[in-house]
């Protein structure tokens, strides 16, 4: 019954955001990506009984990718006063997770040490205490805080008080747009053929909290499964072209940027923080190595991948 609910959970992801519909593609993108575009197929028969289980972890890891190899620090991080630091913060995630990557990307911008509980997607036996039962969870100092924007908001006011910024209304907009538009244009993409739903899963099973069996399972039940539930996303959220979408969202981006380093100016606002946060896992998948070469996106992903540095995660 535990692993069936997972199903739920896939539901629950696909309707957790209002739809927005994709752009008019550029011109030049399409045709950039059509040219060295090919199709592949898949037998019905690839689609194994493991499906069950495979469920339970899709639904939890919808959008969940590889992680990046970090840049070695050029831009300052932002200083946060020792009085305003937070004591001690619990990250419970989903490594692959998009969600907990932009939180993760606030922390380590910030240098805010931070320790991580690795969630099993299918038991959630480490968020049992929680009625809550989707990640990102955080605890700081004793304090339970929920969903990913919230999070980031709560530990902003905690480390940046007096902090104002001119572009609040900019900085909000590009934010809800991360949330209702782009990370519905990533699970088609890294699912979009059975390779790349297999280069997915190969990650999550490698980094995340199974057993042995739970791993095999999920490898390959959770590849097929998600093949074929990315085949739904794409029709939810109006989605003809996978990568073309992808690569539309990418320009949007560097569009908004308006030739500034940040969508902050000379340093990353929450914006900055939150794109980059969920690109983060799928930049070095196929899908993410074919944004940064068929878009202008990669500047940007380059010095944010700076900015933030290293890890400020500590041991548990």
């Amino acid at each position: 019954m535990r692993r069936i609910s997972g199903i739920a959970a896939i539901c629950r992801a696909m309707d957790g955001a209002a739809a927005v519909s994709v752009p008019q593609y550029r011109t030049s993108t399409v045709a950039r990506y059509s040219a060295s575009s090919s199709k592949s197929s898949v037998r019905s028969n690839w689609y194994q009984p493991t499906r069950t289980a495979a469920h339970a972890v899709a639904g939890s890891v919808l959008f969940s990718v590889a992680a990046t190899t970090l840049t070695e620090e050029v831009h300052a991080k932002e200083a946060v006063p020792p009085e305003l630091r937070p004591k001690d913060i619990v990250l419970y995630q989903y490594e692959a997770c998009p969600f907990c990557n932009k939180v993760k990307a606030f922390l380590d911008y910030y240098d805010i040490a931070y320790k991580i509980i690795e969630v099993n997607p299918i038991s959630k036996k480490e968020i049992k205490w929680s009625d809550y039962q989707k990640v990102p969870i955080v605890i700081v100092d004793g304090e339970t805080l929920l969903d990913s924007s919230d999070i980031i908001d709560k530990l902003f006011e905690k480390v940046r008080p007096v902090d104002s910024t001119s572009d609040a209304d900019e900085e909000t907009k590009w934010r809800k747009w991360v949330d209702n538009h782009l990370v519905h244009v990533l699970a088609p993409n890294i699912y979009r053929t059975t390779s790349e739903a297999l280069e997915s899963f190969e990650y999550i099973t490698s980094h995340g909290n199974f057993g042995f069996t739970e791993r095999f399972t999920v490898k390959y039940g959770g590849a097929a499964s998600m093949y074929f539930v990315s085949k739904r996303l794409k029709k939810k959220y109006n989605i003809t072209d996978e990568r073309a979408a992808l690569y539309e969202a990418a320009e949007t981006w560097v569009d908004a940027l308006k030739g500034r380093d940040f969508l902050g100016g000379s340093k990353p606002n929450l914006a900055d923080l939150a794109v980059y946060g969920v690109l983060r896992p799928i930049r070095y998948l196929k899908s993410g190595r074919d944004m940064v070469e068929n878009t202008h996106i990669g500047d940007w992903y380059s010095r944010m991948e700076s900015a933030v540095g290293v890890s400020a995660r500590i041991q548990a």
